[in-house]
Order: structure tokens, then sequence, then C-alpha cells
């Protein structure tokens, strides 16, 4: 009975013709396969604080487009980097990427630990005999590193502006709003997430009332309290509410559907939001504009906020789409001036996506005509070259469209772009690239 189970050699030589098959194509198509590349939002390194006498760590995320120019950006701050620094150096990643934020170089802060964490943030407390220098009490020592070493480190190797944002959760808030009454603050920006207020029994609160009842403060601050008791936010709150006279430009936000620990992300986007109200003008808001000046007083008004601003591709892109479905196209040249005139730093990323407007509506001696006028400023951003090629190749210029696309793409990989820029621009059958 055995025997009838039992394979015959025919059926063994195809079993192993099978695997045999089988495994070929497996290796194939592993050794076929790229190696894998990381995706990487940031940079850890470490710097000898003479402070503390020792290294600190700290992180850097840069903004999407920080090599293509000599742009100079905000700094956002953020305190406890090992656990804050991914979430946030993606967020404002994402909402410079969309528009609604201008982009920032985000700077984390790390603590070695969660015992210099607990040192870190918080100060000495007087005629205590509860208190425990050993584990509590090293903030002095945190705002010598931070304010005397780690800024100047990031100002003298990076392009940064005088912006500068602190953002904390937790004890990393109490730390922010400590740094927002401190005359030294190299800050000008706020954000203290679900602060611990209640340390040293809500001194912080008598702190804020007092300095409130005799000075102005005019630097943004927000502040926000999840589903949870006890932190002295609300305390705190009810001072700031007191002060009008004497701080107005602060916001108060409360998360009843989020925890102490869930909080951080929701509440750090409303305080980048906070930061910059209203900062993309979407395409509804400029079609209600009598003209294309009345729309550009809307981006006008942005200069006042902390950020100032700057049209980035999804905001110059939008602006080229409004002129297009306005009918505004026979002003063009004078748009142009105007926007030369008023954001001098934007007038060549305005140009590029005017002239992508004359592409796509199959003028492209009207693109070609605007993208020559910014040739020398433009000669190094892979944009320019490409919509410049996709002129030339609709005019018939082959060549010239083949040579301006290969530029197009050693300058995006040249000035580090996103993986979706690059994308964007990649050969387009026509132009015969990979032949």
């Amino acid at each position: 009975m055995l025997a009838a189970y039992w394979p015959t050699k025919r059926t063994q030589m195809r079993a192993f013709r099978f695997l045999y098959l089988l495994l070929l194509t497996f290796c194939i198509h592993a050794f076929s396969l790229k190696a894998a590349e990381p995706l990487v939002y940031g940079q850890s390194f470490e710097l000898y604080s003479k402070h503390f006498e020792a290294p600190r760590r700290y992180a850097v995320s840069l903004p999407e487009r920080y090599y293509l120019d000599e742009r100079q950006y905000p700094t956002l701050y953020v305190v406890d980097a090992d656990f804050q620094f991914h979430h946030v150096a993606n967020v404002v990643r994402h909402l410079a990427r969309m528009g609604k934020l201008p982009p920032m170089i985000v700077v984390g802060v790390a603590n070695q630990g969660n015992a210099d964490y607990l040192m870190s943030t918080t100060w000495t407390v007087k005629d205590s005999e509860e208190f425990d220098s050993t584990v509590f009490g090293g903030v002095d020592t945190f705002n010598r590193f931070l304010y005397r070493e780690l800024v100047p480190q990031i100002d003298k190797t990076y392009r940064t502006n005088n912006k500068k944002a602190l953002a904390g959760y937790s004890l990393g808030g109490l730390f922010v709003l400590q740094s927002y009454l401190d005359k030294d603050s190299p800050f000008n920006a706020f954000l203290a997430m679900s602060p611990s207020v209640w340390y040293d029994n809500y001194s912080l609160v008598e702190k804020y009332k007092q300095n409130l009842a005799t000075k102005y403060f005019n630097a943004p601050l927000f502040v926000s309290l999840a589903n949870e008791k006890g932190m002295g936010v609300t305390e705190l709150v009810e001072v700031l509410e007191g002060a009008e006279e004497t701080i107005s430009n602060w916001q108060f936000k409360q998360y009843p559907n989020e925890s102490h620990y869930t909080t951080a992300l929701p509440a750090l986007y409303d305080g980048l939001q906070f930061l910059a109200p209203d900062y993309f003008v979407g395409m509804g808001k400029l079609m209600a504009q009598t003209d294309y000046m009345s729309a550009l007083d809307l981006f006008e008004a942005n200069k006042s906020s902390w950020t100032s601003f700057h049209f980035g591709w999804l905001q110059s892109y939008t602006f080229a789409k409004y002129v297009f479905a306005s009918k505004q196209t026979e002003s063009i040249d004078a748009i142009l001036a105007a926007i030369k005139q008023r954001f001098p730093d934007s007038h060549t990323q305005v140009t590029i996506d005017l002239a992508l407007g004359f592409n796509r509506k199959g003028q492209p001696e009207e693109a070609k005509k605007r993208l020559l006028t910014v040739a020398s400023q433009a000669a190094h951003l892979p944009h320019w070259h490409y919509q410049m090629s996709l002129a030339e190749l609709a005019l018939g210029n082959e060549q010239k469209a083949k040579l301006s696309h290969s530029q197009a793409m050693a300058f995006a990989k040249a000035a580090k772009l996103e993986s979706w820029e690059i994308w964007e621009m990649e050969p387009n059958k026509f132009l015969g690239a990979g032949e």
C-alpha cells in the first residue's frame, strides 16, 4: 500500500525541475532589486559643552529645498528631541510642502536620558525640605548651553534668519514658559504643550502675574492642555486672560479627547498654525479678488506675521493658476513687475510657474519668453530647465529640449530634491531619454 504513495522517478524529476526553476527565479529577482536606501528626515550631531563639561546631542532637519538657493530660514528648536524630534520635523516638512507654513530648520535639543530631562527643565526650589538637588534644579546650566552654545552653533552652520521659535511638551513646556519671561532668551516665539506648571507648587503662575503687571510681551505664545487635571495650565491661562493690556499675541487650546501623551502631535500642529495664520491663500479666496493687485495684498498682509511671507512652490503654483483662471494673462508682465517689487525673493519662482501655465495652455513661445527674463538668476534651478525643456520640445527643438532636461535632472540631484519633485521631472518619452 505504501508503494502506491511513493512518487515515481519521472514525478521526482518534475518536482526537481520545478524547485530549480523556482529557486532560479527567486535569485534573479533578488539580484535585480536595488539595495535598500534609508529615508532620512534629519541628522544627529554632538557638540561639546563647556557648561555641562560633556558632549551634548542635537538633531537637525533642513527644509526640502534648502540646497536650492541661498535663502535664510526660521528655526524651530524642540526640547526632549529623542521623544519629540521625529514627529516635529516631519509635521513641519508636511505643512511647508502644503504651503501652510514657511519652510523651517528644525533643531532637536536632546536630553541625555530621563534624569537629565528632569534636571535640565527645572529650577532650584528654595526653602523646601523636600527639594532634591540631585534630581531637579539644573535649568540655568541648560539655558547657558542652549543660549550661548547651541543657538550660536546653529546660526554659524546653517542659513538662519532672526525668527527663532522654541517648543516643548510636559516639562519641556515648562522650560518654554520660563524662556518666555527670560529677557536673555534668543527665542521670539514659544509653543508650550501641556506644560508642567504644577512644578514648585505652581510658583510659575505667580511669576507670570508679577511680570505681566509691569512688562509688555508681544512674542507669540501658544499654550495647550489635554484631558488632564492638576497641570496648573488652567490657573496660568486665567492670568493671561486678565492681562489684556500687557499680552495680546497668545492662544490657548484644549484637547478634551487627548491624553497627556497623545496631545503632543495635534497641539504642535495647531501651534505651528498659530505662528502662521492664514499663510496659504487658496483659489477660492484669490478668485474673489478684483484683480492681481488685490490678490497680492493678501500675501502682503502675511509679511506682518511672525513668519513673514515667501511664495513657496505650492503658493506660487496656485497664484499662477489664479492668473490664468481669472483671464489676466495679458497683464503678466505687469504682474511679474509687481511681484519683483513687492516680493523680490519670489520673483523667479513665480515666473517659472507662470511659464508652466503657458506650457500647459499650449503657448510654448510665451513660456520661453518669460523663462528667458530670469535666465541668469535661474541657471541652477532644475524647475527652470524643466519648463524650458517642455517649451523647446513643443517648439520642435528636440536637441535643445534634451539638453535642458538633462540639466534639470542634474541640478535636481545636486540640490538633493525630494523624490516626489525628481519624479515629476522624469524623462518624457518624447525626449528619447535613456535611448
